[in-house]
């Protein structure tokens, strides 16, 4: 067909498509969402779907593809992991109703929703345990900001951030999504955070409107009541406020009041140390592995949010620190009560979630269900925790009281166990509303009504035989035989039956109570939704009006889990309570790695702790570590640096005593990997990083770095990690754990105050390697590379060549330079010896000879003990 005559359907498609070229549009046909053009071929290939055609557009065959609305959550997923955006377009009237303007006329439809990587709300759609966060960064003159919410929960949150800040904050919060204003170009540095970026107009991000527009979204006249907000971060939250404003089609969020993190309030990490120290994700990209894993003991998905929050931003102020360690003790100390509480807790829902697609308005009855069942079980939980209790709990407990009022209207007015979507009725309790209990009685027991009305009429005209009938021409109707007419007929009866049709043998009448009863039997179905979805609304208006009370609820039992989690774990693991001042004090004694603990555990072997002290009040204070590979160097670098960030994170830790003075920021350094995509090798990724700790790191850093410039040249990586031990010595004077197989660097303790050498100790047992994973003061004596590469499984005859070049080195070092080149020079390289002929095999003693043929399983108990005095007489 032509563009002259194209269907009107067709027409409002391509409308409503040039609104919303950037995504995939869902066009609602009846039962399905529709997909047509280059969105067909794009999503029938990301979703494994057929591809058909329907008509023709300027001559070519429409594309088209679709997908049920009732399974449509699964295909949006998908298609935003891809990393799509998708415009819903729905049917904004009954079909009817546009049948009435004209047989061609088409149903209205328009767009309710642009669902990008982070505005989802629905619960198939995100990770219960995991924010969801919507980021937007802002430039202002010489200020910048970042912004970041999560629609899914309401929580808002905005802090000074400079653009060499964003990619450590970035990491931190591991967003799904970045605003930026277009023309900015920081595609890879937020494709390096894993998000995607959104660019909107600059004027979405012109503070003076965001100001504006915030106002409006609290309802205040200032935002100097939230806080001092500079022209940038208003920048950015308005940025927010408006994009959300844009893809929910005026429909915001609950969103609560923002708070302004401030600059230096956390422990700064950033991008490589949380991937080296796999706080969140482990290096194989999922979540089994990382530390979060390891210590997750919450029962609750808020909960589960919350440490994931904590441990991603530690705090550095005592006071927060210390409020959350007292509530952990508590609970440590009240193992009772704390397994009540985690009973209790289990039964909690995702309120926060509730509460956010309510304030959207796509929730459903189990949604208001999930508010009344959090808000009893917060009830129930304000009153196990007693008066005495620290101050965060004592918090929680007041934020978990005063919601009777809801809770007994939400008990009365819902049932049980309600259905997902209102739109399936039967969630309204019965006795609620008297109107739609007749309602539905009419709808279910129309048979039992009418066989009632029947009776009463039977009574009233003393005619036994009258019946109640019903037809497709009559409706429902009163019959009687003819013999009756006359006196259905006349006066009194003739006042209440109205003469409706005489046929042969029979007269038909009607009543007033009758028709109106038809009228309602027939609609009594509808009628009933109709009912409930009324009650629907108003619950709902009565859960947002009190939004506020029961979101703090919400965050309140966030924190009881959390406290009480923690609890469990270091109950059930013997973790211990850290010492955390203002010091520059770093000493742990048996200390562990909690992952590898965990993972050891599994096979039954044991954790060998070590104690590691970093402590000099005045100098710097630096470890450094020698000792072969394989003998648990980066284990113990690891464990020390995640000790530090349990506990300023308020959690107990993995050792038997933790004394630490706050630490500002953390860095690693900690195993080697390339940057193909950004053209960067090994040495060059290593040394970025490296490059960062020394021109970030201050006083009060913990510093662990591993085998610096191992990626070049013996001499230059030497070189390298000498000068880099003295800079942090000299410059930095940070707290550091220095790892190395440089065993020269060892004689820098005798010239820099602050440094001391430490080994991990390993045994020789008849020319193989015992690792003892036991780190002791001194330093390393060799490498033990040969040995440790017999264990990896090297070929015998690559071995014995390896120990003949190693001998030929070492005797040239000790012979002098020139020595040891004549020895390189002699050897014959790229020559393997061949393997060594077999050792002939001793012959057999007696003994061997005695046990060749003994099979244990078979032995009783005493012949296994006249076994034993049989061989203690051989020998």
């Amino acid at each position: 067909m032509s563009e002259e005559t194209v269907t009107p359907m067709m027409a409002q498609y391509l409308e409503i498509k040039a609104q919303h070229q950037g995504a995939i549009l869902f066009y609602r046909m009846g039962d399905f969402y529709e997909m047509f053009f280059d969105d067909a071929v794009a999503a029938a290939e990301a979703l494994d779907i057929a591809l058909t055609k329907r008509g023709k557009h300027r001559g070519e065959d429409i594309a088209m593809c679709g997908v049920p609305v009732h399974s449509s959550e699964g295909y949006l997923l998908a298609l935003i992991r891809k990393g799509f955006r998708v415009a819903i377009a729905e049917q904004m009237e009954d079909p009817a109703e546009a049948k009435k303007r004209g047989s061609k006329s088409v149903v209205k439809r328009d767009v309710v929703r642009l669902v990008t990587p982070g505005t989802l709300t629905e619960d198939s759609l995100l990770e219960a345990r995991r924010h969801n966060f919507l980021c937007a960064f802002a430039e202002v003159r010489d200020e910048a900001a970042l912004a970041w919410c999560d629609i899914s929960t309401g929580e808002m949150r905005v802090m000074g951030c400079s653009l060499t800040r964003l990619a450590p904050e970035l990491a931190r919060l591991a967003p799904r999504e970045v605003l930026v204003a277009e023309g900015r170009d920081l595609h890879a540095l937020v494709e390096e955070a894993g998000a995607a970026l959104t660019e909107m107009a600059r004027a979405s991000f012109d503070s003076g409107s965001a100001e504006k527009r915030l106002c409006t979204l609290y309802g205040v006249g200032t935002l100097e009541a939230f806080g001092a907000f500079g022209r940038a971060e208003i920048s950015a939250m308005g940025a927010l406020v408006d994009y959300l404003d844009l893809t929910q089609r005026g429909k915001l969020p609950l969103l609560r009041p923002p708070i302004r993190e401030v600059v230096g309030g956390t422990m700064q990490i950033d991008a490589s140390t949380r991937r080296n120290l796999e706080i969140t994700q482990a290096l194989s990209g999922g979540r089994e592995g990382s530390l979060l894993s390891a210590v997750d003991r919450t029962v609750t998905a808020p909960g589960a949010r919350l440490l994931e929050r904590r441990l991603s931003s530690p705090s550095r102020d005592l006071a927060v620190i210390g409020a959350r360690l007292a509530a952990v003790r508590f609970l440590l100390e009240q193992g009772r009560l704390r397994e009540e509480l985690r009973g209790d807790l289990r039964r909690v829902p995702d309120m926060d979630r509730a509460l956010s697609r309510l304030a959207l308005d796509r929730a459903g009855p189990r949604d208001i269900a999930a508010i009344r069942a959090g808000l009893a079980q917060a009830e129930a939980i304000s009153g196990r925790l007693p008066a005495e209790a620290p101050a965060l709990l004592d918090d929680a407990r007041a934020a978990l009281r005063g919601h009777e009022r809801l809770i007994d209207l939400l008990d009365q007015a819902l049932v049980a166990e309600p259905p997902l979507l209102a739109r399936d009725g039967g969630f309204i309790a019965q006795g609620f509303d008297e109107d739609l209990d007749e309602t539905r009685r009419l709808r279910d027991e129309g048979r039992g009504v009418i066989a009632s009305m029947q009776a009463g009429f039977v009574e009233q005209t003393g005619i036994a035989s009258l019946k109640i009938k019903h037809n497709n021409v009559l409706g429902y109707f009163i019959e009687v035989t003819s013999t009756h007419a006359e006196r259905m007929l006349s006066a009194p009866l003739s006042e209440t039956f109205i003469h409706r049709q005489t046929t042969a043998g029979q007269v038909r009448f009607t009543t007033l109570p009758l028709s109106e009863l038809e009228t309602k039997i027939l609609n009594a179905g509808n009628r009933a939704l109709e009912i409930e979805k009324a009650h629907f609304a108003a619950l709902r208006e009565a859960v947002l009006a009190e939004a506020g009370p029961v979101g703090a609820a919400a965050r309140a039992l966030a924190e009881v889990d959390l406290a009480a989690g923690l609890a469990d774990l270091a109950a059930a693991e013997d973790w211990t309570e850290p010492r955390i001042d203002d010091s520059r004090a770093f000493e742990i004694e048996g200390g562990r790695h909690p992952v590898v603990e965990r993972a050891l555990a599994r096979t039954g072997t044991p954790f060998v702790a070590n104690d590691c002290a970093l402590t000099d009040a005045m100098t710097p204070a630096i470890w450094l570590l020698t000792g072969p590979n394989m003998a648990g160097k980066s284990t113990f670098l690891r464990q020390n640096a995640l000790i530090a960030l349990l506990a300023q994170a308020g959690s107990y830790v993995p050792a038997k005593r933790a004394h630490i003075g706050l630490v500002s920021q953390l860095f690693s350094r900690v195993g080697a990997s390339d940057d193909l995509a950004r053209g960067r090798s090994t040495f060059m990724v290593e040394m970025v990083e490296t490059a960062a700790i020394l021109n970030q790191a201050d006083d009060r850093a913990l510093v662990i770095l591993d085998e610096i410039g191992r990626g070049t040249a013996t001499y230059d990586g030497l070189s390298i990690a000498w000068a880099t031990l003295e800079h942090l010595h000299d410059m930095n004077r940070c707290r550091a754990l220095f790892a190395t197989h440089y065993h020269e660097m060892t004689g820098l303790s005798a010239k820099l105050t602050g440094v001391e050498n430490a080994t991990v100790s390993v045994k020789e047992w008849e020319g193989d390697v015992i690792f003892l994973h036991e780190v002791r003061k001194g330093a390393a004596d060799r490498s033990y590379g040969v040995q440790v590469a017999r264990l990896a499984g090297l070929p015998a005859s690559v071995i014995e060549r390896a120990k003949t070049v190693l001998n030929a080195l070492e005797s040239g070092d000790r012979e002098g330079g020139a020595r040891k080149q004549a020895l390189i020079d002699d050897l014959p390289l790229f020559r393997a010896a061949p393997p060594p002929p077999p050792v002939a095999k001793a012959k057999a003693s007696e003994v061997e000879a005695r046990l060749e043929g003994v099979l244990p399983d078979e032995l009783t108990p005493m012949e296994a003990l006249k076994l034993v005095y049989e061989m203690k007489a051989l020998l």
